[in-house]
C-alpha cells in the first residue's frame, strides 16, 4: 500500500515561521514535522510514497530528496497553486495506482500506529477520528457501529489520516476541490468505514499547538 502526505497548504497562521519555510519543514523537538511521519509510515512498512506541495515545495524535495535517507522512496506531485485536499489528491492518483492508498495531513503530530491500516479496505474509505479539540469543539463526523456518518449529534473530529480507494474520486476533473464532498456522498450509501483513536493528536495550525507539540517532545525526553 502507498501512503501519500498531504504538503502544500501555505501555513498562514504559523507565520512568520511560514514565509520562507514550508509549513511541513516547520520543526518541533528539533525535526521537521513531515519528517516524524515519514519515519512512523516506514517502521509501519509504507515506503512508497507521495508528497504533494505548493508553497515552498522546492525547499521539501530538497530537504527529502528521493526518501532513500529515510528509507523510503518518495514521488512528488507539485502543485502551482493549491488544490485543496480534494483536488491535490486527485491530481496525484496517477502516482498512487489503483489500490487503496494511506493519505494523512502534513500538519498534524500523532503517535497513531500507521500499521492499523496495513488491511483491506472495506467501501470507499476508512477514516480515523479523535476526541473534538479546543478549537474544533462541533467535530466533523460521526461513528456509529464501525461507520462514520455525517450526523452531528455526537461528532468527533477527522484527524487527517485515512485510507481511501482511488474510486472515491471517479468522475471527478481536474482542479481545486475539498475532499469532504466526496466523502459525505460515500458516506451516505454506506461506503465510510471508521474509528476512534484516543491517542495523542494535534493539528499543528497555529504558534500555540506547535509550542504544545514542543512540551510534549521535551517531556517524553
Amino acid at each position: 500500500m502507498k501512503a501519500m502526505i498531504l504538503a502544500a497548504g501555505k501555513g498562514e497562521r504559523l507565520r512568520p515561521l511560514t514565509l520562507h519555510t514550508p509549513k511541513p519543514l516547520v520543526r518541533a523537538g528539533g525535526m521537521p514535522l513531515i519528517e516524524y511521519h515519514i519515519r512512523a509510515l516506514a517502521d509501519a512498512g509504507f515506503d512508497e510514497l507521495v508528497i504533494n506541495h505548493a508553497w515552498l515545495g522546492e525547499q521539501i524535495e530538497a530537504y527529502l530528496g528521493d526518501g532513500s535517507g529515510l528509507g523510503v522512496r518518495i514521488a512528488y506531485s507539485p502543485e502551482g497553486e493549491p488544490l485543496e485536499t480534494g483536488g491535490g489528491i486527485h491530481r496525484a492518483l496517477p502516482l498512487l495506482g489503483h489500490e487503496p492508498f494511506l493519505v494523512v495531513n502534513g500538519d498534524i503530530w500523532t503517535d497513531y500506529d500507521f500499521q492499523n491500516l496495513r488491511r483491506p479496505l472495506k467501501g470507499l474509505a476508512h477514516l480515523v477520528l479523535v476526541d473534538n479539540p479546543e478549537h474544533h469543539p462541533s467535530g466533523d463526523f460521526s461513528l456509529i457501529e464501525g461507520y462514520v456518518r455525517d450526523d452531528p449529534s455526537e461528532a468527533l473530529t477527522y484527524s487527517g489520516i485515512a485510507v481511501l480507494a482511488p474510486q472515491l474520486f471517479d468522475g471527478c476533473v481536474p482542479g481545486a476541490f475539498k475532499l469532504a464532498p466526496l466523502l459525505r456522498k460515500a458516506m451516505a450509501i454506506g461506503q465510510v468505514g471508521g474509528e476512534h483513536y484516543c491517542g495523542r493528536w494535534i493539528d499543528v495550525g497555529t504558534h500555540e499547538r506547535l509550542a504544545e507539540v514542543e512540551r510534549m517532545l521535551e517531556a517524553e525526553k
